[in-house]
C-alpha cells in the first residue's frame, strides 16, 4: 500500500478533501492531509489565494516541507490546485518519492529543476476549466508527460475547477468517481 501526502486547494481543508482522503484510506493507503491554512477555509479561490499571499508563498511552501519532515521519504505527493505547488516541489526535490498526483494544476517541470527519472505521475483536470486550460497548467502538464518516463494526463468533460470535491457545488460525481478509480489504480501500482 502507498503512503500519500495530500495538500488541499485554495478553499482550505474542506470536507470534500477529507472525504477523498478517506476513500484512499478505505482502500488501505495511508494518507496525510496537512493544513497549510491554520484551519481556515474560504468561500472563493480568490479569498484563499489572497490568504496564501498574505501568509507568503515562502511560508506556504515551508509548511509543506515541514509536513513532510516527520514522514518517510517514500511518499506519493499529491495536491489539489494551490496544493500542487508544495506537492510538486517535494516530488521533484525530496529523494525517495514514489509518485505524484496533481489535481486541477501543474507547473512546468523546470520550475523545480526537471522531472526526476522514473518518477510516475498523474495529472487530472477538466477540459473546459478556464483556470486549468487557459492559465498554462495544461501546457505544463503536457510538458511533464512528454518529459517523464511514466506520466499520464487525464482530462474530464466540464468547466469546473474543483470538480472532485464532494463538499462543493462544482462537484461532478461521475468525473470524481473516474478520477478516484484512476488514482487508486495508480497507488496500487506504485505502492
Amino acid at each position: 500500500m502507498a503512503e500519500v501526502l495530500l495538500f488541499h486547494h485554495a478553499l482550505g481543508p474542506t470536507e470534500g478533501l477529507r472525504a477523498f482522503a478517506d476513500d484512499l484510506r478505505r482502500a488501505g493507503h495511508t494518507v496525510h492531509t496537512p493544513d497549510l491554512f491554520d484551519a481556515r477555509t474560504f468561500d472563493s479561490i480568490e479569498a484563499g489565494v489572497g490568504y496564501a499571499k498574505e501568509v507568503g508563498w515562502e511560508e506556504i511552501m515551508a509548511r509543506g516541507e515541514r509536513a513532510a519532515q516527520s514522514l518517510t521519504n517514500e511518499l506519493v505527493y499529491g495536491g489539489f490546485s494551490l496544493g500542487v505547488v508544495p506537492a510538486q516541489q517535494l516530488a521533484q526535490t525530496r529523494a525517495g518519492a514514489k509518485g505524484a498526483l496533481f489535481f486541477y494544476s501543474c507547473l512546468p517541470p523546470s520550475e523545480f529543476g526537471g522531472w526526476p527519472a522514473g518518477l510516475p505521475a498523474q495529472i487530472h483536470g477538466a477540459d473546459a476549466d478556464p483556470i486549468f486550460m487557459d492559465e498554462g497548467d495544461v501546457d505544463a502538464a503536457r510538458e511533464l508527460v512528454a518529459s517523464a518516463d511514466d506520466a499520464e494526463l487525464y482530462l474530464y468533460p466540464g468547466d469546473q475547477h474543483y470538480f472532485a470535491d464532494s463538499s462543493l457545488p462544482s462537484y461532478d460525481a461521475a468525473a470524481a468517481q473516474l478520477l478516484t478509480q484512476r488514482v487508486l489504480e495508480f497507488l496500487a501500482r506504485v505502492g
